[in-house]
Protein backbone atom coordinates (compact mmCIF):
# COMPACT_ATOMS: atom_id res chain seq x y z
CA UNK A 1 0.00 0.00 0.00
CA UNK A 2 1.22 3.51 -0.82
CA UNK A 3 2.21 5.37 1.85
CA UNK A 4 0.21 9.00 2.14
CA UNK A 5 0.71 11.57 4.63
CA UNK A 6 -1.33 12.04 7.51
CA UNK A 7 -3.71 14.53 7.83
CA UNK A 8 -3.60 17.73 10.07
CA UNK A 9 -6.54 17.02 12.40
CA UNK A 10 -9.07 19.96 13.05
CA UNK A 11 -9.59 21.23 15.91
CA UNK A 12 -12.80 19.44 16.62
CA UNK A 13 -10.47 16.34 16.76
CA UNK A 14 -7.99 17.55 19.96
CA UNK A 15 -8.68 15.58 22.97
CA UNK A 16 -6.64 15.77 25.97
CA UNK A 17 -3.91 13.79 27.22
CA UNK A 18 -4.39 10.71 29.58
CA UNK A 19 -3.46 12.18 32.85
CA UNK A 20 -4.85 11.53 36.53
CA UNK A 21 -4.88 9.57 39.56
CA UNK A 22 -7.44 7.47 38.71
CA UNK A 23 -5.67 7.04 34.82
CA UNK A 24 -2.78 6.07 36.58
CA UNK A 25 -5.26 3.67 39.02
CA UNK A 26 -6.38 1.59 36.44
CA UNK A 27 -2.95 1.65 33.92
CA UNK A 28 -1.20 -0.17 36.72
CA UNK A 29 -4.20 -2.99 36.91
CA UNK A 30 -4.23 -3.56 33.25
CA UNK A 31 -0.15 -3.50 33.32
CA UNK A 32 -0.37 -5.86 36.90
CA UNK A 33 -3.13 -8.45 35.53
CA UNK A 34 -1.09 -8.71 31.62
CA UNK A 35 -4.11 -7.58 30.07
CA UNK A 36 -4.81 -6.25 26.83
CA UNK A 37 -7.38 -3.43 25.79
CA UNK A 38 -8.28 -1.74 23.20
CA UNK A 39 -8.27 1.83 24.39
CA UNK A 40 -4.16 1.40 23.61
CA UNK A 41 -4.20 -0.64 21.17
CA UNK A 42 -6.53 1.65 19.32
CA UNK A 43 -5.36 4.35 20.31
CA UNK A 44 -8.93 5.70 20.97
CA UNK A 45 -8.61 9.77 21.69
CA UNK A 46 -11.25 9.20 24.82
CA UNK A 47 -8.90 6.89 26.62
CA UNK A 48 -8.25 10.08 29.17
CA UNK A 49 -11.66 10.74 29.81
CA UNK A 50 -12.71 6.95 29.84
CA UNK A 51 -9.82 5.68 32.65
CA UNK A 52 -10.02 8.55 34.76
CA UNK A 53 -13.52 7.49 34.82
CA UNK A 54 -12.36 4.23 36.19
CA UNK A 55 -13.49 2.20 32.87
CA UNK A 56 -11.86 0.43 30.15
CA UNK A 57 -12.52 -2.06 27.29
CA UNK A 58 -11.05 -5.31 28.07
CA UNK A 59 -9.80 -6.78 24.55
CA UNK A 60 -9.74 -10.70 24.81
CA UNK A 61 -7.89 -13.78 23.34
CA UNK A 62 -4.67 -12.13 22.99
CA UNK A 63 -3.56 -8.86 21.17
CA UNK A 64 -2.69 -10.52 17.69
CA UNK A 65 -5.75 -10.65 14.99
CA UNK A 66 -5.62 -13.39 12.09
CA UNK A 67 -6.91 -10.20 9.97
CA UNK A 68 -5.50 -7.24 8.47
CA UNK A 69 -8.36 -4.85 8.05
CA UNK A 70 -6.74 -1.61 6.67
CA UNK A 71 -8.40 0.69 9.17
CA UNK A 72 -7.07 -1.26 12.15
CA UNK A 73 -4.00 -0.56 14.21
CA UNK A 74 -4.53 -3.72 16.22
CA UNK A 75 -1.18 -6.34 15.30
CA UNK A 76 -2.22 -8.94 13.02
CA UNK A 77 -0.34 -12.73 12.33
CA UNK A 78 -0.57 -15.66 13.84
CA UNK A 79 -2.03 -14.98 17.47
CA UNK A 80 -0.42 -16.74 20.56
CA UNK A 81 -2.07 -20.01 22.38
CA UNK A 82 -4.99 -19.17 24.32
CA UNK A 83 -4.41 -17.84 27.63
CA UNK A 84 -7.02 -20.18 29.41
CA UNK A 85 -6.20 -17.98 33.42
CA UNK A 86 -7.36 -14.37 31.22
CA UNK A 87 -10.89 -14.60 32.01
CA UNK A 88 -10.60 -15.33 35.92
CA UNK A 89 -7.79 -12.05 35.38
CA UNK A 90 -10.05 -10.01 33.81
CA UNK A 91 -12.81 -10.69 36.44
CA UNK A 92 -10.40 -9.81 39.42
CA UNK A 93 -9.88 -6.52 37.52
CA UNK A 94 -13.02 -5.65 36.95
CA UNK A 95 -13.37 -6.01 40.88
CA UNK A 96 -10.44 -4.47 41.97
CA UNK A 97 -11.31 -1.34 39.53
CA UNK A 98 -14.20 -1.44 41.28
CA UNK A 99 -16.67 -0.59 37.46
CA UNK A 100 -20.22 -0.76 37.67
CA UNK A 101 -20.21 -1.54 33.65
CA UNK A 102 -17.47 -3.09 31.53
CA UNK A 103 -16.73 -3.56 27.80
CA UNK A 104 -15.35 -6.61 26.30
CA UNK A 105 -14.21 -7.23 23.02
CA UNK A 106 -11.29 -9.42 20.99
CA UNK A 107 -9.20 -10.13 18.22
CA UNK A 108 -10.67 -12.08 15.41
CA UNK A 109 -9.57 -15.52 16.07
CA UNK A 110 -10.28 -17.58 13.04
CA UNK A 111 -7.20 -20.27 14.18
CA UNK A 112 -9.95 -21.51 16.39
CA UNK A 113 -12.57 -23.68 15.85
CA UNK A 114 -15.00 -21.92 17.79
CA UNK A 115 -13.76 -18.39 17.37
CA UNK A 116 -12.82 -18.21 20.62
CA UNK A 117 -16.80 -17.90 21.96
CA UNK A 118 -15.93 -20.40 24.78
CA UNK A 119 -13.55 -18.24 25.95
CA UNK A 120 -15.52 -15.14 25.90
CA UNK A 121 -18.33 -17.59 27.77
CA UNK A 122 -15.97 -18.53 29.99
CA UNK A 123 -14.75 -14.64 31.11
CA UNK A 124 -18.33 -13.04 31.40
CA UNK A 125 -19.27 -16.04 33.82
CA UNK A 126 -16.32 -15.16 35.82
CA UNK A 127 -17.25 -11.48 36.11
CA UNK A 128 -20.61 -12.38 36.49
CA UNK A 129 -19.91 -14.87 39.59
CA UNK A 130 -17.45 -12.43 40.82
CA UNK A 131 -19.15 -9.07 40.54
CA UNK A 132 -23.03 -9.95 39.76
CA UNK A 133 -23.79 -6.36 39.91
CA UNK A 134 -21.69 -5.01 37.08
CA UNK A 135 -23.57 -5.35 33.84
CA UNK A 136 -21.39 -5.93 30.73
CA UNK A 137 -21.36 -5.23 27.07
CA UNK A 138 -19.51 -7.30 24.48
CA UNK A 139 -18.34 -6.11 21.44
CA UNK A 140 -17.59 -9.39 19.19
CA UNK A 141 -16.15 -10.45 16.13
CA UNK A 142 -18.58 -12.23 13.46
CA UNK A 143 -17.72 -15.86 14.05
CA UNK A 144 -18.46 -16.21 10.49
CA UNK A 145 -22.33 -15.49 10.80
CA UNK A 146 -22.16 -19.09 12.95
CA UNK A 147 -25.65 -18.50 14.90
CA UNK A 148 -24.81 -21.33 17.42
CA UNK A 149 -20.71 -19.60 18.11
CA UNK A 150 -22.96 -16.01 18.78
CA UNK A 151 -25.79 -17.72 20.94
CA UNK A 152 -22.76 -19.34 22.97
CA UNK A 153 -21.84 -15.77 24.12
CA UNK A 154 -25.25 -14.46 24.50
CA UNK A 155 -26.25 -16.86 26.75
CA UNK A 156 -23.40 -16.17 29.05
CA UNK A 157 -25.72 -13.31 30.07
CA UNK A 158 -24.31 -9.83 28.61
CA UNK A 159 -26.65 -7.05 28.87
CA UNK A 160 -25.67 -5.50 25.33
CA UNK A 161 -23.87 -7.53 22.76
CA UNK A 162 -22.24 -5.36 19.54
CA UNK A 163 -20.75 -6.01 16.39
CA UNK A 164 -19.88 -3.44 14.19
CA UNK A 165 -20.44 -2.64 10.60
CA UNK A 166 -17.48 -0.44 10.52
CA UNK A 167 -18.30 1.11 7.27
CA UNK A 168 -20.77 0.64 4.24
CA UNK A 169 -21.55 -1.51 1.92
CA UNK A 170 -19.44 -0.28 -0.94
CA UNK A 171 -16.38 0.08 1.38
CA UNK A 172 -16.49 -3.02 3.35
CA UNK A 173 -14.22 -5.29 0.50
CA UNK A 174 -11.34 -2.77 0.33
CA UNK A 175 -11.67 -1.91 4.39
CA UNK A 176 -12.28 -5.20 5.95
CA UNK A 177 -10.57 -8.44 5.33
CA UNK A 178 -12.56 -11.29 5.21
CA UNK A 179 -15.37 -9.84 7.04
CA UNK A 180 -18.90 -9.39 4.82
CA UNK A 181 -21.66 -6.61 5.10
CA UNK A 182 -24.11 -9.22 4.94
CA UNK A 183 -22.66 -11.22 7.11
CA UNK A 184 -22.08 -8.57 9.91
CA UNK A 185 -26.12 -8.00 9.28
CA UNK A 186 -27.07 -11.28 10.19
CA UNK A 187 -25.01 -11.17 13.60
CA UNK A 188 -26.74 -8.19 14.34
CA UNK A 189 -30.23 -9.74 13.82
CA UNK A 190 -29.26 -12.42 15.79
CA UNK A 191 -28.37 -10.28 18.42
CA UNK A 192 -32.08 -8.28 18.04
CA UNK A 193 -33.80 -11.53 18.35
CA UNK A 194 -32.26 -12.53 21.74
CA UNK A 195 -32.22 -11.11 25.15
CA UNK A 196 -29.37 -8.50 25.05
CA UNK A 197 -29.53 -5.46 24.12
CA UNK A 198 -28.36 -5.11 19.82
CA UNK A 199 -25.56 -2.62 18.89
CA UNK A 200 -23.44 -1.67 16.34
CA UNK A 201 -20.83 1.07 15.12
CA UNK A 202 -19.62 2.54 11.95
CA UNK A 203 -16.81 5.29 10.93
CA UNK A 204 -16.75 8.11 8.73
CA UNK A 205 -14.14 9.79 6.23
CA UNK A 206 -13.70 6.62 3.79
CA UNK A 207 -15.26 8.34 0.88
CA UNK A 208 -18.87 6.96 1.63
CA UNK A 209 -21.92 9.69 0.93
CA UNK A 210 -24.61 10.44 3.01
CA UNK A 211 -27.09 8.33 1.27
CA UNK A 212 -24.60 5.43 1.85
CA UNK A 213 -24.30 5.99 5.53
CA UNK A 214 -28.29 6.17 5.71
CA UNK A 215 -28.93 3.47 3.39
CA UNK A 216 -26.32 1.74 6.21
CA UNK A 217 -28.42 2.93 9.16
CA UNK A 218 -31.30 2.03 7.40
CA UNK A 219 -29.77 -1.80 7.14
CA UNK A 220 -29.33 -1.70 10.99
CA UNK A 221 -32.40 -0.87 11.55
CA UNK A 222 -34.13 -3.47 9.27
CA UNK A 223 -32.36 -6.05 11.36
CA UNK A 224 -33.51 -4.55 15.25
CA UNK A 225 -30.09 -2.84 15.73
CA UNK A 226 -31.33 -0.62 19.16
CA UNK A 227 -28.55 1.40 19.47
CA UNK A 228 -25.64 2.84 16.83
CA UNK A 229 -22.16 4.60 17.42
CA UNK A 230 -21.17 6.99 14.48
CA UNK A 231 -17.29 8.06 14.97
CA UNK A 232 -14.44 9.71 12.35
CA UNK A 233 -12.02 7.14 11.40
CA UNK A 234 -8.63 7.84 12.20
CA UNK A 235 -5.81 7.09 10.51
CA UNK A 236 -3.20 4.90 12.61
CA UNK A 237 0.12 5.19 10.84
CA UNK A 238 0.78 5.98 7.44
CA UNK A 239 0.21 2.34 6.26
CA UNK A 240 -3.30 2.62 6.72
CA UNK A 241 -5.95 3.47 4.89
CA UNK A 242 -5.71 7.61 4.31
CA UNK A 243 -8.46 9.91 5.81
CA UNK A 244 -10.45 11.41 2.51
CA UNK A 245 -12.28 13.79 4.80
CA UNK A 246 -12.56 14.92 8.56
CA UNK A 247 -16.64 15.54 8.96
CA UNK A 248 -18.07 18.23 10.71
CA UNK A 249 -19.79 18.12 14.00
CA UNK A 250 -23.14 19.32 12.58
CA UNK A 251 -22.90 16.60 10.39
CA UNK A 252 -22.37 14.17 12.85
CA UNK A 253 -25.46 16.17 15.16
CA UNK A 254 -27.62 15.17 12.02
CA UNK A 255 -27.18 11.93 11.66
CA UNK A 256 -28.02 11.90 15.74
CA UNK A 257 -31.23 13.19 14.95
CA UNK A 258 -31.91 10.90 11.58
CA UNK A 259 -31.17 7.91 13.62
CA UNK A 260 -32.97 8.79 16.35
CA UNK A 261 -36.36 9.41 14.09
CA UNK A 262 -35.47 5.87 12.21
CA UNK A 263 -36.63 4.48 15.73
CA UNK A 264 -32.39 3.56 17.43
CA UNK A 265 -32.91 3.86 21.23
CA UNK A 266 -29.33 5.55 21.29
CA UNK A 267 -27.34 7.22 18.60
CA UNK A 268 -24.06 8.44 19.69
CA UNK A 269 -22.73 10.18 16.69
CA UNK A 270 -19.93 12.61 17.09
CA UNK A 271 -16.37 13.04 16.07
CA UNK A 272 -14.54 11.28 18.87
CA UNK A 273 -17.30 8.98 19.03
CA UNK A 274 -16.18 5.11 19.09
CA UNK A 275 -17.80 1.79 20.05
CA UNK A 276 -17.73 2.14 24.11
CA UNK A 277 -17.95 5.39 24.70
CA UNK A 278 -20.76 6.64 27.04
CA UNK A 279 -21.21 2.38 26.95
CA UNK A 280 -22.75 2.48 30.27
CA UNK A 281 -26.00 4.46 29.12
CA UNK A 282 -26.96 1.48 26.28
CA UNK A 283 -27.65 -1.14 28.90
CA UNK A 284 -31.40 0.16 30.16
Amino acid sequence: MEKIKIQRKPKWMKSPLPSGKTYIDVKSIVAKNRLHTICTSGNCPNMGECWNAGTATFMILGDICTRACGFCNTKTGKPLAVDYDEPNRIADSVDKMKLKHCVLTSVDRDDLEDGGAEVWATTIREIKNRTPHVTIECLIPDFNGDKDLINKVIDAGPEVVSHNMETVRRLTPTTRTKAKYDTSLRVIEIISNSSARSKSGIMLGLTETKEEVLETMRDLRNVGCEVITIGQYLQPTPNHLPIHEFITPETFKEYETIGLEMGFRYVESGPLVRSSYHAEKHVN
